[in-house]
């Protein structure tokens, strides 16, 4: 099992540590219900770096990456990044992932820990197969990342890295000299909340994790990390994403251009034009209860999906999840029911705009 560069660190913040896509991660410290309030209304803290992290480089770099994602990248500027995801041939989706130019002919991209591998053998296939100039360099077990996320982690980091941190817009990152070395600062996050996304090597990563506890940063888990996304009504890969998921259907539409030039291009536009079959929507109970992920979706007394993922939102104060319902139950205010250990327990169909939405 592999650990991050702030494993002792975890440790002495009394971090309980569980295996996660391969490495041993903190899934909390205080408790999740306190980490997660922590960053709806002030900040917090993640390690993050698990998350796999390669450049590409080269003439073909572009041009490469177009052909694996339905996004148009060449809209991309300079220091900024593009949420997207990677299609297989069937329309499918491989991974999310960010992928930031940082300069002409040079990217990095962000993907999942437990996708490592694969996405890694994924871009070796289709480089070699398509004849593209690109170098991939894999600086996961190089470097640390860290996320700091909350109403307060813009101006508390900007404090802490001597930079004003407040002009970069969303998606937006630039470069800041930190501890002698050069901490890469990208204005994203999987929590629904601001903040930074920070990656630097390994040494300096751990100097920033103990500066911003120091500070006053709330150090958070994998536990938290999942309920606030699930609030937030982000994807999780795996859960409502995987190699038999259309974009479509997912609620991605938005990341679809109308290129042609990518795998599984003309599935996805074939769905796009003709509606899905199904769509990721919310669920909220109306009564207490838990929602887990694998839980029967009932409407009129008869399953008819289960949930991708379900939590209890300690900010809402109700149980939440997701699930991809068939097309005709796929509207906000559908009554439905969550089976929760035998127990039909009423709930209701919302958008997945959970923090933003009644509906």
């Amino acid at each position: 099992m592999q650990r991050t560069a702030l494993y002792e660190l975890h440790q002495q913040a009394g971090g309980r540590m569980v295996e996660f896509a391969g490495w041993e991660m903190p899934v909390q410290y205080a408790g999740i219900i306190q980490e997660v309030q922590s960053v709806r209304q002030r900040w917090g803290v993640f390690d993050v770096s698990h998350m796999a992290r390669a450049y590409f480089r080269g003439g073909d770099s572009l041009a490469f990456l177009s052909r694996l994602v339905p996004s148009d990248l060449s809209k991309i500027a300079s220091m900024t990044g593009q949420y997207t995801v990677l299609t297989n041939e069937r329309g499918g989706v491989v991974d999310d992932v960010i992928i930031y130019q940082l300069q002409l002919d040079e990217y990095l991209m962000v993907f999942n820990a437990a996708n490592r591998q694969k996405d890694l053998n994924w871009f070796t296939r289709w480089r070699s197969a398509w004849a593209m100039h690109v170098a991939i360099d894999d600086q996961t077990e190089q470097t640390t990342m860290l996320a700091v996320q909350g109403p307060e982690a813009t101006e508390r980091l900007s404090a802490i890295l001597g930079a004003s941190l407040d002009a970069t817009p969303r998606f937006g990152a630039t470069f800041v000299e930190w501890g002698n070395a050069r901490v890469f600062a990208a204005r994203t996050g999987y929590t629904g909340e601001d903040g930074f996304e920070l990656i630097a090597p390994a040494e300096t990563g751990v100097r920033l994790w103990e500066t911003l506890l120091q500070a006053g940063a709330t150090p958070c888990g994998l536990g938290a990390r999942d309920v606030l996304r699930v609030e937030a009504g982000l994807h999780l890969y795996g859960h409502e994403l995987t190699e038999d998921t259309n974009p479509i259907e997912a609620g991605l539409g938005w990341l679809v251009s109308d290129r042609l030039n990518y795998l599984g291009a003309e599935v996805i536009q074939q769905v796009k034009q003709t509606g899905p079959s199904r769509k990721l929507m919310g669920v909220r109970l109306q009564e207490r209860g838990v929602p887990r992920e694998g839980y029967p979706v009932l409407i009129e007394g008869q399953p008819v999906s289960a949930l991708t993922s379900g939590v209890y939102s300690p900010t809402l104060e109700q149980g939440i999840g997701m699930a991809y319902l068939p097309a005709e139950y796929a509207k906000a205010g559908t009554p439905c029911a969550v089976e929760i250990r035998g127990k039909a327990v009423p709930a209701v169909v919302s958008t997945r705009r959970f923090l933003k939405s009644g509906g």
